[in-house]
């Protein structure tokens, strides 16, 4: 069996191209690299580096052998993460998700102890893998997934709602659909998921004035008349409680559109189940009916 150094050795030389940058970038002597290279010759049983007077080069195989090595101490690092990951998983469930919506429900349910929940959102083409990876014991999407390895479990439905003004016409209705917010302009968060797609292309000719703070966003709606949105599980945030308790002269508006309702689904490892069932069971319990 070929030692990981070696396969170090073989890979930074395929990047650095000379013994002395290879020697400096793994922090060890000249010498060193150069008895690792006559090993690694020897270990392989063929040539691997073509040697001229004050030159040392790859040979076609060596090319071959750096990028396999390459790929197999990534494979070693991941075998390593994905092991780490797992034994924290046995301690502690750690939860992601690629909608903003489920980190709302998250306080109003009893996490187990030393349990973590990560507020920026992920990737939702990486589910799976992260997941498998055991980068995550539970990851909330709008949408299910189900693999020989990945189960999915519905949690309930966000519904839009859009806060307008109360002398806009459309304010008098029990409710308003996307076309009818043609034209206007609204504050919204940035980072809302794939509602920020959704409105795009649902709202013809619609301006949208992104914030990044939610202070920000807070004093734009305060002192002006901004048109803004919010959704079922806006009851659980406290800076909308109090906002919403000032008289700002909007209404809440629900969104008629059937793309304006996003399901939430929990997904996990099937493996994994009777670890996360009891924790998806509370979030079923606490998702407000629409």
């Amino acid at each position: 069996m070929i030692d990981n150094y070696l396969l170090q050795e073989l890979v930074t030389f395929s990047q650095t191209k000379t013994l002395a940058k290879t020697a400096e970038q793994l922090n060890v002597t000249q010498p060193t690299v150069t008895r690792g290279m006559q090993k690694l010759e020897a270990d392989f049983g063929v040539q691997l580096f073509s040697r001229q007077p004050n030159r040392i080069t790859l040979t076609p195989t060596g090319d071959l052998a750096a990028t396999e090595a390459a790929k197999l101490l990534h494979a070693s690092q991941q075998l390593v993460t994905t092991v780490r990951n797992f034994d924290q998983t046995q301690h502690r469930l750690k939860i992601g998700m690629t909608i903003p919506g489920p980190l709302l429900l998250v306080a109003q349910v009893t996490l187990p102890p030393q349990s973590t929940v990560t507020d920026q959102l992920l990737s939702d083409d990486k589910i799976s893998d992260q997941l498998r990876q055991h980068d995550f014991s539970l990851i909330f999407s709008n949408h299910s997934i189900k693999t020989d390895q990945v189960s999915s479990r519905f949690i309930g439905t966000e519904a839009l709602s859009v806060h307008l003004n109360k002398f806009m016409y459309q304010a008098n209705q029990a409710s308003v659909s996307f076309s009818e917010l043609k034209d206007l302009s609204f504050i919204v968060m940035a980072d809302i998921g794939p509602w920020r797609s959704l409105i795009q292309q649902a709202i013809p000719n619609a301006r949208f004035f992104y914030q990044k703070q939610r202070d920000a966003f807070t004093e734009i709606t305060q002192y002006s008349d901004f048109p803004y949105f919010s959704t079922t599980l806006s009851i659980f945030d406290a800076d909308y409680r109090a906002q919403h308790a000032q008289d700002d002269s909007r209404v809440e508006i629900p969104i008629s559109d059937s793309q304006a309702s996003m399901p939430i689904y929990a997904c996990y490892l099937t493996a994994d189940r009777h670890q996360v069932m009891p924790l998806i069971d509370q979030f079923v319990a606490v998702m407000p009916e629409n």
